[in-house]
């Protein structure tokens, strides 16, 4: 028998690898980009400077100017 033959990957096969691979990479992206924010925090954190979302005042403001007279 041919146990030197070299058996083809299926198409189906190739993409379910490519897949994956992509999915990793997204991931991946994902765990350095939380990696980065937590850096950024934390460095804003020793400088002094607070990194808190708008307070609620901001939007009522911004909602008000929207709203028609």
């Amino acid at each position: 028998m041919g146990s030197n033959t070299k058996r083809q990957t299926t198409m189906a096969k190739m993409s379910r690898e490519r897949a994956l691979r992509e999915k990793r990479a997204r991931k991946q992206e994902k765990k350095d980009d939380k990696k980065l924010a937590a850096a950024a925090a934390l460095a804003a954190e020793a400088a002094g400077i607070t990194l808190d979302e708008p307070a609620e005042d901001d939007e009522t403001a911004s909602d008000e100017e929207l709203a028609p007279e």
